[in-house]
């Protein structure tokens, strides 16, 4: 056991081996009897591939690169593929990132576009596949593009031929639905095949603040005639619905405050946890129901266990196992389920349930330590009291190596990251970027402040208009405490996050002297500008809730925007962004560095051609993570070892 200062731990677990294991499975379904799902390849140019289980239990990767099985709809996708077993081979619809085209695949045959390259702004793109082999079409969401605005686009039902005859005529993929709303799901098909069901929304509603459920009648001619609204609005979140096998009508709604399952309007499992979540996604599933009439539900609060509901009784029986967190992505065959699940020892594996028997197990993506397992952090799961005497949820991961202590009473440096949405959270999985700093004595703390998911609907509207207030007060609370405890090093502090993770952060370095440094990535610093047609529609309108209207309150955009108080970052930061964001575009960081320049405040603009919202490429992340480290070793004074010294300019 050697004793050495904190930051300068050896680890084995170095950038290469973080950025490897980053990403997870996704999208699981069913094909025949096997099971198949997408999965990360981050050294392959950061593509999505599709992978079958055959029955044996062999894995294999269905399509080779370049192939990139991922949709572009409302820019954060949904899901792209479909499939079903005909004569007992798989006949497979999926859609390929770079022309964001519907293809068809089946064994040792090229895959064939279903349908048509458009040259008006974004093109045509494609979500949630279903195969309907009785009319020969795939029913899905169509997102097309009517001009070069990130707006100028509408979203309809259609359905596409399975013939091809689409893939050079746009006039032959069938509207099912008009344009009435902005926002559409993919419909779901009752089990007589009478009646149809989707989720819309409208601007400025996000679909965790209102949606409605429509129901329509499927007529022999396959059309949908007479849509009505039978559930949810402007303050009810419908997240999920589906049909069970008897034809009644099962949905996650959020109307008593937290998202729970219905049946037909009544409800069946009335708790104070979450059967549903934030659909950011099309496609996201957050249970299925069983050929038994019992449902698979993924349900918890501030975590989710995989269970089996029983509607008739309302009791909930979870899959035994060392998961702590499955993810919302569910498909059912039978009596299997299968589902994505993951713990502090362990990430993301693709696991099977036998409801029969109650057995479940890892059929795919299985977790192998890389490197010893006493190298991973050590988490804790705690409630701190913030302003006013608010609960703030986080989870906090100590400095662990086993093979290093502390110097005396030394005190450990800590980064608080703030995650994206906002309207998410952290699940409490392994994740080996954590592990990359606490592995070499640098803690962690992931806080899921007021507005996060997870806890409710009131936790939830904690943002609401105070987004840039609650979840600065929240991460800095969480910091301050860690420090006064005694946990923290008060003099070391960092903050970092993603997306809306990097407002947060961008926004505490310009209004709090908590920390000594932050590391901001891929975020947006400028409410007006990102409020007024700098990002794409899905979230164009997201800050009428988080901030207020814009015509209202335009000095509030402006007060709390980094971007207009650049004189107030005072302490060194990275800026991490990549050049093909249309959603948090360049143009943000851009506009924030011109007004820091002069001022001599140490910090690093890094930028990734062909990155995009979300770093996905193996070469990216080791950069951003060597980058990172290097920027917390020269402000807190570490040595870490064989790390390359990241330059900083004033």
């Amino acid at each position: 056991m050697q004793s050495l200062a904190y930051g300068s731990w050896p680890s084995p677990i170095d950038a290469a081996l973080a950025a490897a294991h980053d990403g997870q499975p996704e999208f699981v379904g069913f094909v025949g009897d096997e099971a198949w799902w997408t999965e990360p390849r981050p050294t392959e140019g950061g593509r999505r591939t599709l992978v079958r289980r055959r029955v044996g239990g062999r894995e294999e990767s269905v399509l080779p690169a370049p192939w990139n099985v991922r949709s572009r709809v409302i820019e954060y996708g949904g899901r792209p593929w479909a499939g079903t077993a005909v004569d007992g081979e798989p006949l497979v619809v999926f859609v390929n990132f770079a022309d964001q085209r519907l293809y068809r695949y089946e064994p040792d045959r090229d895959p064939r576009p279903l349908t048509p390259v458009s040259s008006v702004g974004g093109g045509l793109r494609w979500a949630e596949p279903q195969l309907r082999l009785d009319r020969g079409e795939v029913w899905c969401v169509l997102e097309e593009f009517t001009g070069e605005g990130p707006s100028d686009l509408r979203r309809v039902l259609v359905a596409v031929p399975l013939d091809g005859s689409a893939a050079e005529d746009r006039d032959t993929v069938r509207e099912l639905t008009d344009e009435r709303h902005r926002f559409v799901t993919g419909p779901r098909i009752s089990p007589d095949g009478q009646r149809a069901a989707w989720l819309a929304w409208d601007h400025p509603r996000m679909p965790w603040d209102g949606t409605e459920l429509i129901v329509a009648d499927v007529t022999e001619d396959g059309t949908l005639r007479q849509p009505r609204t039978v559930a949810g609005g402007p303050e009810e979140s419908i997240a999920q619905a589906d049909w069970a096998p008897d034809c009644s009508l099962l949905y996650a709604s959020d109307r008593d405050g937290w998202w729970n399952l219905y049946r037909d309007g009544t409800p069946v499992c009335p708790r104070e946890e979450e059967f549903g979540g934030p659909l950011w996604k099309l496609g996201q599933r957050w249970f299925a129901p069983l050929d038994s009439g019992l449902i698979a539900v993924v349900h918890g609060r501030g975590a989710s266990a995989l269970g089996v509901l029983d509607p008739e009784t309302g009791e909930v029986v979870d899959a035994a196992g060392p998961w702590t967190e499955f993810a919302a992505t569910l498909a059912v065959h039978g009596e299997r389920v299968v589902a994505v699940g993951a713990s502090p020892r362990s990430a993301q594996e693709v696991v099977e349930l036998d409801t029969r028997t109650g057995r479940a197990r890892v059929i795919g993506a299985e977790h192998d330590d890389a490197v010893d397992p006493a190298y991973y952090p050590e988490p804790q799961i705690r409630t701190f009291t913030g302003p006013a005497g608010r609960d703030i949820h986080a989870h906090i991961y100590p400095p662990h190596n086993p093979g290093c202590v502390s110097l005396g009473d030394e005190l450990p440096p800590y980064v608080v990251w703030a995650h994206g949405g906002p309207t998410s959270r952290v699940p409490l999985v392994l994740d080996l970027e954590i592990a990359y700093f606490t592995s070499r004595g640098i803690g962690v703390a992931e806080v899921n402040y007021g507005g996060s998911t997870g806890y409710g609907r009131e936790y939830r509207n904690r943002l609401r208009e105070q987004w840039g207030v609650v979840d600065v007060e929240d991460c800095a609370a969480v910091a301050q405490a860690l420090a006064y405890e005694g946990t923290a090093d008060p003099a070391r502090l960092a903050i970092r996050g993603g997306s809306a993770g990097g407002w947060t952060s961008a926004a505490s370095l310009a209004s709090t002297d908590v920390y000594a440094c932050g590391t901001i990535i891929y975020p947006i610093l400028d409410l007006t500008g990102w409020g007024t047609g700098e990002t794409h529609d899905f979230e164009s309108q997201y800050l009428e809730s988080l901030v207020g209207p814009l015509a209202e309150v335009p000095g509030r955009y402006a007060e709390r925007s980094p971007a207009e108080h650049a004189d107030r970052v005072t302490v060194p930061f990275l800026l991490l962004q990549g050049l093909d964001d249309v959603i948090c575009p360049p143009a943000q960081c851009e506009r924030f560095l011109e007004r820091m320049a002069g001022r001599g405040v140490p910090h690093a603009y890094l930028t990734f051609e062909g990155e995009g919202h979300g770093f996905r490429r193996a070469e990216t992340m080791i950069r951003v993570l060597e980058s990172e480290l290097s920027l917390y070793a020269q402000v807190f004074g570490l040595h870490p070892q064989g790390i390359p010294t990241q330059e900083l300019s004033t």
